[in-house]
């Protein structure tokens, strides 16, 4: 296989051929539409015969998501994928795995809910992935791409975060760009990782006892109430320093701009076009997209806010990033919100026609 290959694939299909040439160790999965590609991708390509990385389809994922805990205790690179209603299940073990400090990797492909709902795509998973959807006090890194390339891209920084931090990491995709077809640059081969590498990387694992170490405990649990809170309070810490050192986001057209739209993932790709429809119609807007749902880049929506007349938020939900720009943005222009549910997706003369009314709002209350 070539170290840079450059081909036509969907964005499940990209996911499984990079996780192999990031060198990971095992996937472990349950198959849910809109992501079951990735897993039929995977045993196609059989890397167990070249790489020894373990495919496994678990019995549900709640086995899968506790695959992963096992793995990644041991300093391996291990991720799960599934969709909506999937990583619903899986909060008891991602939120284990916040409190054990355990760095897995989970791809969720959305799909639109509550419950079964729909096979159609959609981002109201949003709230789940950003505030933590298990018990506690606790965050996962999340990262959203918005193409067939950063589908790929992701993967690697996924696990990278993931452990730097000794965190769960998530890749918080939805079934437009898992199931769209782009020409993407797939990343070059690495090979995965020795034991003797593990050990000195992962001081933490639970490999075992040697003559040059003692065994781990990896554990979310302590009865103590006083060292609890120690260990919280160390959590939080972690975190305050991952929303200084890796917020991620991009920029299109804002240098002009007197409106914005933030938006992320695949809506973020329809804005792309509505922006492109806005100004042949002498509407200045620009595009502000949040690579990393957490951390947030409040920062930086806080600063533009103090130059534009208005932003537009655009989701295909009932509205759930917009309390994040609005929290960001603290009353300094209006923040509205346009969103598709039930698993459509908004055409991009929609949302030019709700930057419009955004417009008209705006200059209504002067």
């Amino acid at each position: 296989m070539a170290e840079q290959e450059v081909t036509l694939m969907k964005g499940n299909e990209a996911i499984a051929h990079a996780c192999i040439r990031c060198g990971a160790d095992g996937f472990f999965g349950y198959p849910i539409t809109p992501q079951t590609e990735i897993i039929e991708t995977l045993a196609l390509l059989k890397p167990w015969e070249t790489t020894g990385m373990v495919v496994l389809q678990a019995e549900s994922e709640v086995a899968s998501i506790n695959m992963v805990y096992g793995g990644a205790g041991a300093g391996k690179r291990v991720l799960t994928t599934s969709s909506s209603p999937g990583v619903a299940l899986m909060q008891e073990g991602i939120a284990y795995m916040a409190g054990a400090e355990v760095p897995g990797v989970i791809v969720n492909v959305q799909r639109g809910g509550p419950g079964l709902g729909t096979i159609q795509p959609s981002q109201s998973d949003y709230f789940q992935a950003t505030r933590g959807g298990g018990n506690g006090d606790y965050n996962v890194i999340v990262l959203a791409p918005a193409s067939v390339q950063e589908m790929a891209d992701f993967v690697d920084l996924a696990f990278t975060l993931a452990f730097r931090y000794r965190n769960p990491a998530m890749i918080l995709s939805d079934g437009v760009i898992g199931q769209m077809m782009e020409r993407v640059v797939l990343p070059p081969m690495k090979p995965r990782r020795t034991e003797e590498e593990i050990a000195r990387e992962c001081p933490w694992a639970t490999i075992g006892r040697s003559k040059d170490r003692q065994p781990n405990i990896i554990t979310s649990l302590e009865l103590k109430p006083e060292v609890m809170e120690q260990r919280n309070l160390h959590l939080q810490q972690k975190y305050q320093t991952i929303r200084e050192k890796e917020v991620r986001y991009a920029t299109e057209h804002i240098e002009d701009a007197d409106y914005v739209i933030v938006a992320f993932g695949s809506a973020a790709r329809v804005a792309e076009k509505s922006i492109e429809v806005a100004r042949q119609q002498g509407i200045k807007v620009g595009l502000f997209r949040p690579i990393t749902l957490w951390p947030f880049p409040e920062k930086q929506l806080h600063e533009l806010a103090q130059r534009c007349k208005g932003i537009l938020v655009a989701e295909i939900n009932a509205g759930q990033m917009i309390q994040d720009v609005r929290l960001a943005v603290n009353g300094k222009v209006p923040v509205e919100h346009f969103g598709r549910l039930g698993g459509i997706v908004p055409e991009p003369e929609e949302i030019v026609e709700a930057v419009k009314q955004l417009i008209s709002n705006t200059q209504s209350t002067k």
